[in-house]
């Protein structure tokens, strides 16, 4: 299962130790089905999960997924025993596996293009490019693994596809809008235009914030998350996560995001074609 990563914490009277390694073997997919009963099979317990990045609680309904680091307390032996079931291999978590992600955006794009019928509405609705992919996305998330489904990617290559899909929104946006900017703003009172998006924008973030803060208890970073989720803005996503190194902006864009893409997706076309 490849060299191990072990790290020895503290010795104890016992014969225990904390050992680190990662979870790499294909074999963990189908734990998804299954209990792993790492006590009961080897005498060994899981303290402590990190995904990604982020410090998850050990919980006997928590399903791991490839690519998790745990922290496994109890004797060498039980250790040894566990690490041969998990895996512990860095070579193997070395490949990006991006097929399952292009997979997504063209079953996401074949989605979007499909039109639905509401009541009332003349005119078909469509998730598009945008809503498409990224319904496709949380289904493959949730049951692409019980299929045997790799969704883990490196972070190298998360980041990667994030940037480049930063930079190539932005530049389509800048292409689109950057013709008749300047005549719009001067000859077509396109300035009150940009007030009004600028209080609609600045409104709901502001009354959104102080509820999070003040009603909800919620931690700086994962505010700023919750504000860039629910403005459905990537860009200011990049910048969330720019002002700390943890992962606390990004879990709280992505808690919120769906939702408000998919909402603002189909309230525009509703809007639409109701009022037009």
């Amino acid at each position: 299962s490849g060299n191990r990563l072990n790290v020895i914490i503290q010795h104890y009277k016992f014969n225990t130790f904390i050992a680190m390694f990662l979870i790499i073997s294909e074999i963990y997919l189908f734990l998804f089905r299954t209990h792993v009963k790492i006590r009961n099979n080897f005498g060994a317990s899981i303290t402590r999960i990190n995904r990604s990045g982020v410090d998850l609680v050990a919980s006997p309904h928590l399903q791991l997924q490839m690519g998790d680091r745990v922290t496994i307390v109890g004797s060498e032996l039980a250790v040894t025993h566990a690490e041969k079931v998990l895996g512990n291999s860095m070579k193997r978590l070395n490949h990006p596996n991006l097929i399952p992600i292009f997979f997504g955006i063209a079953l996401g794009c074949i989605l979007g293009s499909i039109p639905f019928m509401f009541p009332g509405i003349p005119q078909p609705v469509k998730l598009g490019l945008a809503g498409g992919p990224l319904i496709v996305s949380i289904l493959i998330s949730r049951f692409g693994p019980q299929y045997k489904m790799i969704t883990y990617t490196t972070m190298s290559a998360n980041l990667m596809i994030r940037e480049i899909g930063i930079s190539l929104f932005l530049a389509c946006v800048g292409l689109g809008a950057g013709k008749d900017f300047i005549e719009t703003i001067v000859n077509e009172g396109g300035y009150i235009w940009i007030m009004y998006g600028a209080i609609i924008t600045t409104v709901p973030l502001i009354i959104t914030g102080l509820i999070g803060r003040y009603a909800c208890k919620l931690n700086y970073y994962t505010l700023i998350g919750v504000l860039s989720g629910a403005n459905t803005n990537p860009p200011a996503l990049a910048y969330s996560n720019d002002l700390t190194s943890c992962d606390a902006p990004a879990v709280g864009y992505a808690t919120v995001y769906p939702l408000a893409m998919f909402l603002r997706v189909l309230t525009a076309q509703l809007l639409i074609l109701s009022l037009g």
